[in-house]
């Protein structure tokens, strides 16, 4: 979860806060929610003591009600949700579209730039970038280089290190500033853009790429269909687009997890492939990462154009 503004602006309130965290994060939720509520009276537009409240009185089953109208006031303070409230809304069986936002992506993952890449690999067990140079070995053999390359969702830089060797000119797309700082640091990208995936691939020139890449990124995504088919303008006859999804045991549609991350249907996926103009050159199950120590089922997709 992003975190929060640093100050409410009332140091009482902020301290109030911080005791209702450490009270939700030790189980009492009931005394979670009197903080917060506390909180509230003293700074009420601040908008992560909304949230909190949530939190606290979704652990009630008697209080939904009143916990999705905590929810709802988060949105109303910010409509563009960087705290993730209307993730909280779904999970109380709300219909929120697209449950989670840019905006949320953008300062989770700029919170997270600075430790991102131990957390995911030694921590989550992180195989997308590797799995799908492998895949890409598989299918165009080892002596294979693709010249222009989107890297869709390119966090700190994790899928150009595994292209090593593979990839000619690197751009790199991603929502977040920080880990587009990251990128930076690595020298291995000609080029970086800020933005949305759509957002980035409509800057592309039509057939300017050869490979796209999109390594545990529509895991943020509910419909993969409007990215699948920009991606399908860019690409060259003949090119490639290779992604990772997290996976649900039935075969169509999304569903929002409780990791806060979308699992997609099999079928679905086949069928928006198929529908944007691409060949499915390989669609394979794959344990994407680790997570309480089990694997994260998914699957290992590459398309071509």
């Amino acid at each position: 979860m992003p975190a929060p503004a640093r100050s409410s602006g009332d140091l009482l309130a902020d301290r109030r806060y911080a005791w209702a965290e450490g009270a939700l994060a030790e189980g009492d939720a009931g005394a979670a929610a009197d903080l917060a509520a506390q909180v509230l009276e003293l700074a009420p537009g601040y908008g992560p003591a909304w949230l909190l409240l949530g939190r606290a009185r979704a652990a009630d089953p008697g209080l939904r009600e009143q916990a999705a109208e905590a929810f709802r006031r988060v949105i109303a303070l910010d409509p563009e949700d960087a705290l993730g409230a209307r993730i909280h809304l779904a999970e109380l069986g709300e219909a929120a579209g697209d449950a989670i936002s840019p905006a949320y992506v953008r300062a989770l993952f700029d919170g997270y730039a600075g430790r991102f890449e131990r957390h995911l690999v030694e921590g989550l067990g992180y195989r997308g970038p590797a799995l799908i140079r492998a895949a890409l070995v598989r299918l165009r053999g080892p002596d294979v280089r693709f010249g222009t390359v989107l890297d869709l969702g390119c966090g700190t830089g994790l899928m150009a290190r595994a292209l090593d060797g593979l990839a000619g000119t690197l751009v790199g797309i991603d929502l977040s500033p920080g880990m587009l700082a990251e990128a930076r640091r690595t020298g291995l990208y000609a080029r970086l853009h800020e933005g949305d995936l759509r957002d980035g691939l409509a800057r592309e020139r039509p057939g300017s790429a050869d490979l796209a890449l999109a390594a545990d990124v529509f895991i943020y995504l509910r419909e993969i269909g409007p990215v699948l088919r920009e991606a399908a303008r860019v690409l060259a006859p003949g090119g490639l687009f290779a992604f990772t999804l997290q996976g649900h045991p039935g075969e169509r549609g999304a569903v929002l997890g409780a990791d806060g991350r979308y699992a997609h249907g099999v079928a679905t996926a086949r069928e928006e492939a198929e529908a944007a103009g691409f060949t499915v050159a390989l669609l394979e199950p794959a344990e994407i990462r680790r997570q309480n120590g089990a694997g994260v089922p998914g699957w290992l997709a590459v398309l071509a154009r």
